[in-house]
């Protein structure tokens, strides 16, 4: 990461077709004060639209860092309250076989909601900034989010996981008819 000052006037949001958004993210070193200042502006950045999470390559960086920051606001407004958790270097360690059906959006994909099939819940290995190694439970809305954020790590976005076209929904027509 360069040393330039990060700050989220100075980030934007990599959009559906930028090659960041396709590339898998490379592992984070900590700890790492660029790495906290890219996490603080990648926070603020998330709050100022809205998001519930948010990952580096959405930020044009392809870093495996990201946040969860389940709470109800105008895009979710049904999410539940957590307190926001940066999680550099993750990995999925169980998942649940049941899935369940959900709506998602994505800052990188404006406009368009999709039904994507994620595990009722997912037990999850992260870094926090300070280098130390956590393991955490996820269930429900929370789980899907550290999903979706974990597949921009990836390469992925939740367009590859809807099985079909007929899955996909205007956000506006979503929110209007009362996210079905």
């Amino acid at each position: 990461m360069s040393q330039t000052t990060l700050s989220p006037d100075s980030l934007t949001i990599a959009l559906l077709g930028e090659a960041v958004l396709r590339q898998h993210a490379g592992a984070v070193r900590l700890p790492d004060p660029q790495t906290e200042q890219l996490a603080q502006a990648m926070r603020q950045k998330m709050d100022e639209l809205g998001g519930v999470g948010i990952a580096a390559p959405q930020v044009h960086h392809s870093l495996a860092l990201m946040i969860i920051a389940s709470r109800p606001n105008a895009r979710y407004p049904d999410a539940p309250q957590m307190d926001p958790v940066v999680m550099a270097n993750p990995s999925i360690e169980a998942q649940s076989t049941n899935l369940e059906m959900g709506w998602e959006g994505c800052l990188s994909v404006p406009g368009i909601r999709g039904q994507v099939a994620r595990p009722q819940w997912v037990e999850v290995s992260f870094d926090d900034l300070a280098g130390q190694r956590h393991r955490r439970r996820l269930e429900g809305f929370v789980a899907r989010i550290f999903c979706h954020e974990f597949d921009h790590l990836c390469g992925l976005t939740f367009l590859d996981r809807v099985e079909d076209n007929r899955q996909l929904m205007a956000t506006e027509v979503w929110l209007r008819e009362g996210q079905r």
